[in-house]
């Protein structure tokens, strides 16, 4: 039976690639640049991506509306995608990293304890497939970007 260009269509309008990255929004500020012409509005997006097995990446772009600004974030996140050594669900040492005033420590634990995280680095290990792990953000920063950085930065120093 040959099938008409609607029912094509109509057929292909399910049949959309699914997206092999998880994305999450982690923070989303309204910026607001002041000129001599006024004011200028935008929206900064952090979003970090992964595939929960090893691949995590973190994308921050800056956009007119929100929508536009978390997906330029989800693109260069994905651009960005580093590999996490990952030795049964943990990472393989205790390892501390710095960005900024952000410092990061991340520890490996035994199977079965889970993600002992707060915040930015329990959705990157999240993300990133890491099962079993503890942490602690050792710097005074609450900023979640730098957090994120200084974890990713953690992510990337580790060999397995």
């Amino acid at each position: 039976m040959v099938k008409t260009t609607r029912e094509r269509k109509q057929d292909n309008k399910f049949d959309k690639p699914k997206d092999e990255y998880e994305s999450h929004l982690l923070a989303l500020d309204r910026v607001v640049r002041v000129t001599a012409g006024g004011k200028q509005l935008r929206f900064r997006a952090v979003v970090v991506v992964g595939d929960q097995n090893g691949k995590v990446g973190i994308g921050v772009a800056k956009g007119l509306d929100v929508a536009q600004a978390v997906e330029k974030a989800t693109r260069r996140a994905k651009k960005d995608v580093i590999i996490v050594a990952i030795k049964n669900g943990t990472v393989p040492y205790e390892i501390t990293a710095k960005f900024g005033s952000a410092r990061v420590l991340l520890r490996p634990q035994r199977p079965g304890r889970g993600l002992v995280a707060g915040g930015t680095v329990r959705v990157i290990c999240s993300l990133a497939g890491i099962k079993n792990v503890s942490s602690k953000i050792l710097g005074g920063s609450r900023n979640k970007l730098n957090n994120a950085r200084a974890t990713m930065r953690a992510l990337t120093e580790l060999r397995a």
